[in-house]
């Protein structure tokens, strides 16, 4: 269930940071074999110098992209997979543009970014992936024709150009990044959107009661920034709505983000199978949480609730 909470933050981070750039879509279906790409971006064509202001992500994000975050170290098969999702992506492109009767720009095509916040030598060398002149460590690509790279978060070096990526790290590499995001100024523009998303994250996990160590130490971490955070918005008169909805996600953020992700992959819902996940206890949410990953059809949500009973 934390795996799951922690591959949406990511999802929301990703989203929330780039929007105000260009096009954002999240769990985005591709055609054949049912896949999801994570996150698809594509920049407005005004928007490619304010993206300086993220830093790394905002230069890969210049282009056409496509993300695709991991929690844990990104396995081969999930690379494959990975690989799948853009060539189906490049496929349909292709497709589009006969039937438009229309040449499919180069620039159109997207780039496949892996995000994972650990890879062997081992795994980067079986994909023959390597690492190009100009680019930071830890950032390793394939051929140009395959227009896909690998971002090795840990890797990477521990700037303020880094640093949006490297709040998607485990462990001592996130906390370190998020020391980073406190010591900004109060008005840098992205400090607030991030901490947002962070608090967030901390409530999602706070009410999950299998927690692993480390996202307990999480927990306890931030919670001293969203106290500081809500004593500013109190002197700013924005306590009240602030702690209000504070509270409210905090009793709510686990059938929240179920019925979120329930959302996105299967689209519309009746309303009485909504109620029906509102009701179910906290045990019985985390897993679902683990079988909605392999839901394709608001059937096969029925079909669980209905073995449920």
């Amino acid at each position: 269930m934390t795996r799951f909470i922690h591959d949406q933050f990511a999802k929301d981070y990703l989203e929330e940071l780039l929007k105000p750039y260009g096009e954002v879509k999240a769990s985005e279906k591709v055609p054949g074999e049912v896949r999801e790409i994570d996150v698809t971006f594509v920049p407005f064509a005004a928007s490619k110098s304010s993206l300086l202001t993220l830093g790394l992500l905002g230069k890969i994000a210049a282009k056409p992209a496509i993300f695709e975050p991991f929690r844990n170290s990104a396995s081969e098969d999930e690379i494959c997979d990975c690989l799948l999702k853009l060539l189906e992506v490049k496929g349909g492109l292709r497709r589009e543009a006969k039937r438009n009767k229309t040449s499919l720009r180069p620039s159109a095509l997207p780039t496949l970014w892996i995000l994972t916040p650990t890879a062997s030598f081992k795994k980067l060398s079986g994909f023959n992936f390597i690492q190009q002149r100009g680019w930071l460590p830890g950032i390793y690509f394939l051929g140009p024709t395959l227009r896909t790279a690998v971002i090795v978060i840990h890797q990477l070096p521990c700037t303020e150009e880094t640093l949006w990526l490297r709040l998607l790290g485990r462990d001592n590499v996130q906390k370190q990044a998020i020391d980073e995001l406190e010591a900004l100024p109060p008005d840098h523009q992205l400090r607030s959107v991030a901490l947002e998303l962070l608090y967030n994250l901390q409530q999602n996990l706070s009410v999950t009661k299998k927690a692993k160590k480390y996202d307990q130490e999480l927990v306890m971490r931030l919670a001293p920034l969203y106290q500081q955070d809500r004593e500013q918005a109190k002197q700013e008169g924005r306590q009240e709505g602030r702690q209000e909805g504070r509270q409210e996600g905090r009793q709510e953020g686990e059938q929240y983000l179920i019925i979120r992700q329930l959302y996105r992959r299967l689209g519309e819902i009746d309303s009485s199978l909504i109620e029906q996940v509102r009701g179910l206890s906290s045990e019985q949410l985390e897993v679902l949480g683990e079988a909605l990953l392999d839901f394709s059809t608001v059937t096969d949500l029925q079909a669980w609730l209905v073995a449920l009973t």
